[in-house]
C-alpha cells in the first residue's frame, strides 16, 4: 500500500464507459462466484479480460466488490472451441458492439479482427446494408486463454502484493461478513449520507467514494484487507476511532461508514477536492511527498465524474 493513512480500493477502471460490450446476448453465460474467487481467476478460466467482466457486469471501480453467490455474465454461453493451429486452441464467442456515428462495418471488423463476412452473417446483414448510430451488432471473436501467472493472485491485488498475514486477516473478515446478515446497497447509501451530513461531509462525495470502492457493499474485503462498504483498513480504522473517541469495528456497517467519513472530512479540511479524494486512495502524505501516481488520477477522475454524476440525479442502483 502507499499509504499510513488509507481507505483503499485498487486500481481503478472507469464507471461509466461508452456502451459496448451488453448482456443478454449470445455468447455470454452466467457464473455463480465461489469463496477465494477474483476477476482475475474468473476471466482466466473464461478466456477474457478483468476490463472485460467489469463492463459487462457494470461493477464498480475496477470489480473487487464481488462476493460469493454472486451472479456474474460471463463469455461462453453457446461458444464453440475450434483448432486455429495443432496444438493451440480459441475459444470463439461474441460481444455486442453498440454503433456509434461513423462506423462502418469495415472498421468495426478491423477494429476486432474479424472479418466482414462473418460479422455480416452474425447479424444477417448483406453487403452494402446500411448501419446506423445505436444499432447493437453481433462481433464474432476468438478468446484466447491467457497464461496462469507464476505469483499468487491470492496475494495480488492492484498490481501489488500483500504479505500472507494481511491476506489471511481478509479471509477471516470475509468469511465473518459472509455468515453476517448486511444492509442491502439501497440501506447502505442511506447510511452513508446521514453519516455524512451528521460529520459535515458532502453526501455526494461520500457516495462516490464507497460506489468507486465497493458499490455500497459491506460484504466486500480486498486481499489488502480494506474491509466494506468504504473500504477501510485497519490503519484507517485506528485512526478514525482516535477521532471519534470509539473503537470502530470496521466489519458492522455503521462503523465502516463513519471510519471512512471521517477520513474523508480530515482529508477535504487539508486539500482542495481532487488532492483530498487523490489522499483516501493514495494517502496524502504519500500524494505530498511523492505527488499523484497515474492509477491515483485515474481514481480521483472516476470518484469527481460519480459524483458529478450523482448530483444530477443519477442513480446507479436504477
Amino acid at each position: 500500500m502507499h499509504k499510513v493513512l488509507r481507505v483503499l480500493s485498487g486500481l481503478a477502471v472507469p464507471v461509466l464507459t461508452a456502451a459496448v460490450i451488453t448482456a443478454g446476448s449470445p455468447g455470454f453465460g452466467a457464473y455463480k462466484v465461489k469463496d477465494g474467487d477474483t476477476l482475475s481467476h474468473i476471466a482466466d478460466r473464461y478466456g477474457t479480460s478483468v476490463k472485460t467482466l467489469v463492463a459487462l457486469n457494470q461493477l464498480p471501480g475496477n470489480g473487487n466488490a464481488i462476493y460469493a453467490g454472486e451472479v456474474l455474465k460471463v463469455p461462453g454461453k453457446g461458444t464453440t472451441t475450434s483448432k486455429a493451429q495443432p496444438g493451440k486452441r480459441s475459444q470463439l464467442g461474441r460481444v455486442t458492439y453498440v454503433v456509434k456515428r461513423g462506423d462502418t462495418v469495415s472498421k468495426i471488423a478491423k477494429r476486432f479482427k474479424c472479418s466482414q463476412a462473418n460479422l455480416l452473417a452474425a447479424n444477417g446483414l448483406r453487403s452494402g446494408d446500411r448501419i446506423y448510430a445505436g444499432k447493437p451488432l453481433q462481433v464474432p471473436v476468438k478468446l484466447h486463454p491467457k497464461k496462469k501467472a507464476k505469483t499468487r493472485t491470492d496475494n495480488t491485488f492492484a498490481g501489488r502484493t500483500y504479505a500472507d498475514h494481511v491476506v489471511a486477516a481478509a479471509n477471516r473478515n470475509r468469511a465473518t461478513l459472509k455468515k453476517r446478515k448486511l444492509p442491502t446497497r439501497p440501506q447502505m447509501r442511506s447510511l452513508i449520507v446521514t453519516t455524512s451530513k451528521r460529520y459535515g461531509v458532502d453526501p455526494e462525495l461520500a457516495l462516490a467514494v464507497s460506489w468507486q470502492e465497493s458499490g455500497w457493499k459491506q460484504r466486500v474485503v480486498s486481499p489488502a484487507n480494506a474491509v466494506g462498504a468504504m473500504q477501510v483498513i485497519p490503519s484507517t480504522g485506528k485512526f478514525a476511532s482516535s477521532i471519534v473517541g470509539r473503537k470502530l469495528d470496521l466489519l458492522k456497517p455503521q462503523d465502516n461508514v463513519t471510519a471512512g467519513v471521517v477520513l474523508l472530512s480530515r482529508l477535504t479540511a487539508a486539500a482542495r477536492l481532487d488532492l483530498a479524494v487523490a489522499g483516501y486512495y493514495q494517502g496524502l502524505g504519500g500524494v505530498k511527498k511523492n505527488g499523484v501516481y497515474p492509477d491515483t488520477k485515474l481514481y480521483v477522475q472516476n470518484v469527481l465524474r460519480i459524483k458529478a454524476q450523482l448530483e444530477r440525479g443519477w442513480d446507479p442502483l436504477r
